[in-house]
Parts: C-alpha cells; structure tokens; sequence
C-alpha cells in the first residue's frame, strides 16, 4: 500500500514535530481527524485550514467518547514527556489500551514507538530481538521505560480486539519541523555546546519527514495480529559528532562538542527487517539535512561541501 486515498484517518498527537508534515500530507487526499491536547491554538487553527478536523484530547485523562467511531486507519505519533513515572506510564501506555479498544474495528493501527526502548550497546546495530533496556534516563528519566510498557499495551490490545497492529520503533527523525538535528543547528550557529558521551562517536540512523510520510502507507500494509515490531529508520548510520560538523561546514561554523555523561548513548539500528516488510528509506543524511538548513535559515548563504 504506497498511498492512502478516500480514507477515514485518525493521527494522534497531531501538533507534534513528527506528526505535523504527516498530518498535513494526508489531508490532501483523506478525511483526517487530529486529535492532540492543543495548547497551541495556532497550531489548531493551522490544521483545521488545511482541512484536518480537530479533536482535543488529553492522554492522561482520555475521554475517547469524543473521537470518531468507524475509521479506516489510526496512526499514533503522541508522546508525554513527564518525569513523574506514573502520569508518563498513564498517559503513554494505560491511555494507548483505552484508544486501541475504542478503534478496535480499524482496518490498522500504526503505534510509534523508539528506538530509544533498547538497551546501550555502542555502535552495535540494535535489531527488533536485541535486549531493551532504561536507554534514556540521562536527559528523559521516564521515556524509554514508559515506551517499553506501551509496546506491550498495543501487542495485547492487538490480540485482545483483534486490531491489525505495526509498532514502529523510530530513530532520529528531522526535516522542515523542530526536531534534534535542527537544535544542533542551532545550538552551532548561537555558539552554544552540543553535549555527547564520552569515548567513541554518537551513532544514529536519522530518518527524513519525507521517508515517514512515504513510509507510513506501507506500514499500515503491514499491519498483523500479532502485532508487527519494527525498526523505523533512516539508511544511513552516521555519528552527531558527524551531522554537527556537516552542519558548521554548511554554515561556515565551527560546532562545540561537549563530552558528559549527562548525554544520550548511541542508537544506530539495523533495518533489515524493515526492509523487507515496506522496503528502504531514501533520504541521505546529507542531502536531507543540506534541505533542513535551507529551509529554516534561508538568509544564509550554504557552503559546498
């Protein structure tokens, strides 16, 4: 399934950074409901002149009773970022069973999930069996625990309601939106420091907005009960120390690295299965990043690199 077209769509967490180019990429040609806290009513109002008909939802306390019944496919792209472990673990995993039963007649339901459940092991690439583990708790002291339990909340809700369900265990994603890539940039324009771990590179398998939205349509064809678990990433390992001096090179900034343990451990992952099921991302990390700068600096002048 390469595209969705006359279909009833439901995408949760809306106005977030991976959401916001989906969300309007399917509004084009399907009925789309977006359903998100909204604290932005900018953001609101943007989606519903796009055509998206906005639902306002809070996943620590869900009232399903105002989402749409009878929906073709759900893709759910929200996250609560807490560090109290029992609002992350209600709004993140409980509220995901109480939606799942509700769009329990669904054709498919995509759950996003991250790479970020998988336990550090270096610049080994994490495989969909590899051990899972608290690979976050540095800077997001309840994200990948809160994450894990959800995964398990979508496989039994997909075995209880015998929902055809595909969990996407997402890397780095970037492009137009806000997104960590583009803070770097930031962070290298302003002079400020990009914190890494100490020791060998930072190793991820950063994905484009384009591939997510290319890719999302195949996911949902994939869609199984049992659930499906699979890496969702881009086609290239490539370190940040790599993309921030890619970046600076672009920009003609030199980027200051800051080694702390305080920082994220390398998540770079093998897309072998992913692959198989959808095929592979497209994007290279440089052409797609070189785009992230043009777009969000267009005053700058970009450098040949």
């Amino acid at each position: 399934m390469d595209k969705l077209s006359g279909q009833r769509v439901v995408v949760l967490g809306a106005t977030g950074m991976v959401a916001t180019p989906v969300i309007h990429s399917l509004a084009a040609d399907n009925e789309v409901w977006g359903v998100a806290r909204f604290n932005n009513q900018a953001a609101k109002a943007a989606l519903e002149e796009a055509g998206v008909k906005t639902v306002t939802l809070d996943l620590s306390d869900p009232d399903t009773s105002v989402l749409p019944t009878e929906v073709d496919y759900v893709v759910n792209l929200a996250v609560t970022h807490s560090n109290d472990f029992a609002t992350a673990l209600r709004s993140n995993a409980e509220s995901l069973g109480l939606i799942m039963r509700h769009f329990r007649s669904a054709k498919a339901f995509l759950h996003c999930s991250s790479t970020g459940v998988y336990a550090p092991n270096g610049s080994h690439r994490m495989r969909e069996g590899d051990p899972l583990g608290d690979n976050h708790r540095a800077l997001l002291p309840t994200y990948s625990i809160s994450k894990i339990a959800a995964e398990s909340v979508a496989r039994l809700s997909a075995r209880l309601y015998d929902l055809p369900t595909v969990i996407t265990r997402l890397n780095v994603p970037y492009g137009d939106a806000v997104a960590w890539p583009s803070i770097h940039l930031e962070c290298i324009l302003g002079g400020h420091p990009i914190q890494v771990l100490p020791g060998e590179p930072s190793y991820y398998s950063p994905i484009h907005s384009d591939d997510i939205i290319r890719q999302i349509p195949r996911f949902l064809g994939v869609a199984a009960v049992p659930a499906v678990t699979v890496n969702w990433a881009g086609p290239d390992v490539v370190s940040v120390q790599e993309w921030c001096g890619y970046l600076g090179s672009l920009v003609g900034k030199e980027p200051v690295i800051e080694e702390t343990e305080q920082a994220l451990p390398s998540v770079a992952v093998d897309t072998s299965l992913m692959e198989q099921l959808i095929g592979p991302a497209e994007v290279h990390w440089k052409d797609g990043m070189r785009r992230m700068v043009a777009n969000s600096h267009p005053e700058i002048t970009l450098r040949d690199v």
